[in-house]
């Protein structure tokens, strides 16, 4: 692993717009500290699980990107609303950013790779290096499927619409305590829980399978990221809706994908298996 000064994050230009709100947001999160209330910290975390697990691990990554199961439509955009709560961008973004990752793993294109840097990977190249847009022509290629659907075209460019819509709301309803938990502290935590998987899982943790690449099992990613964490599987069975192949691996994307399957709101639901490809069994 690269040495912290020979991180690619401190060679590379600063995108100030996204820094101007990562240090925001960070700030409010801080903020929220000194005006706690039990209410206003559940509500935060519901909507961390609402946001974080069925937006972003059952929506934009299981599902858009992965296509590891089919729904109707009026879940398919759901999911993806609830997803653009995470300040993680459109779909068309981060569909297209999580498959140029799995096309070019931990090599040239991949665009947070732990070879450039731990910090880099994590966040470094979110608010440093060339800043990537809905129609970058580097994007586009990556989303075919997303480019031909009126709805995913849409929120891709107005995704801080939702986020405004509920911070507002709860402002309404709850007061500062609410917004400041319920926007600021969660979001935060929601960001950084996904970048991990980005960087830890990609530097510490178990390698059931022998990938040609750095993915890594993680149980205490998983726990932050509702099932996540488990990127060595995934990356083993890329289309797979179930990454904790093993009975104790905590997947609750999972479960709730289950759920949906059990209401017939899921359908052509894939699930990887523990023995194949090239099981090994270290750890670093």
């Amino acid at each position: 692993m690269r040495a912290l000064w020979r991180d690619r994050t401190f060679t590379q230009p600063v995108v100030w717009v996204t820094t101007f709100f990562m240090i925001a947001f960070h700030i409010g999160a801080i903020a929220a500290l000194f005006v706690f209330t039990w209410k206003a910290f559940f509500v935060a975390m519901l909507l961390w699980w609402i946001a974080g697990g069925v937006g972003i691990g059952m929506g934009y990554h299981r599902l858009l990107t992965h296509r590891g199961y089919k729904t109707p439509k009026w879940v398919e955009y759901l999911l993806t609303i609830f997803a653009t709560l995470t300040l993680e961008g459109g779909p068309i973004f981060w569909v297209a950013i999580h498959r140029m990752h799995h096309q070019n793993t931990d090599k040239e294109g991949d665009p947070h790779s732990p070879q450039d840097g731990g910090l880099w990977s994590h966040m470094g190249w979110i608010v440093t290096g060339q800043s990537i847009h809905n129609d970058s022509a580097v994007l586009l290629p990556f989303v075919p499927d997303l480019r031909k659907d009126r709805f995913h075209v849409w929120i891709s460019k107005w995704h801080w619409i939702p986020m405004t819509v509920l911070g507002a709301g709860l402002l309404f309803f709850g007061g500062w305590s609410f917004l400041l938990w319920g926007i600021f502290f969660r979001t935060v935590l929601g960001l950084h829980s996904t970048w991990l998987v980005n960087s830890a899982t990609h530097m510490w943790g178990s390698r059931r399978f022998q990938t040609g690449d750095t993915s890594r099992n993680s149980f205490w990613v998983a726990l932050l990221t509702f099932g996540e964490g488990w990127h060595n599987n995934h990356h083993a069975h890329p289309q797979s809706s179930r990454h904790g192949l093993a009975w104790y691996e905590f997947d609750p994307n999972w479960y709730g994908i289950a759920a949906l399957r059990m209401m017939g709101l899921a359908w052509d639901v894939k699930a990887g298996k523990l023995e194949a490809p090239h099981p090994v069994h270290s750890s670093s």
